[in-house]
């Protein structure tokens, strides 16, 4: 499975930003899609996560009421869409994906599969 994440850039706090993770390659293999993130010094952590083929979602305190993930999955395609950004929500924001429907989905350490990071900056 390779995944693919984009949509990052410079938005004003306030604003809205969404970001996109297209998987390809073995994505029947796919059980749950997440959004890490990382900030300069800080370690990765948790923002979101939702099953590939259902309806479950999962969602940081931090971002929860702001962000909303969501999927295509005809275009294979998991999206979190950005709503009321604030400076502490920069980071790189990474796609990552699970082979199993079990356990913690709030740890990166069950992520299986990656995406290259994208770079979200919040201006204030």
């Amino acid at each position: 499975v390779q995944l693919q994440a984009s949509g990052g850039g410079l938005v004003q706090a306030g604003g809205s930003l969404r970001l996109s993770c297209t998987a390809s390659g073995r994505t029947s293999s796919i059980y749950v899609m997440g959004w890490f993130r990382q900030a300069p010094g800080k370690e990765r952590e948790f923002v979101a996560a939702m099953y590939w083929s259902g309806r479950s979602t999962l969602y940081a305190d931090s971002v929860k009421g702001r962000f909303t993930i969501s999927r295509d999955n005809a275009q294979n395609t998991v999206y979190v869409q950005m709503n009321s950004p604030k400076p502490e929500d920069t980071a790189v924001y990474y796609c990552a994906a699970r082979d199993r429907a079990d356990g913690l989905w709030y740890s990166p350490d069950k992520y299986v599969y990656w995406g290259q990071g994208t770079l979200v900056t919040v201006s204030s």
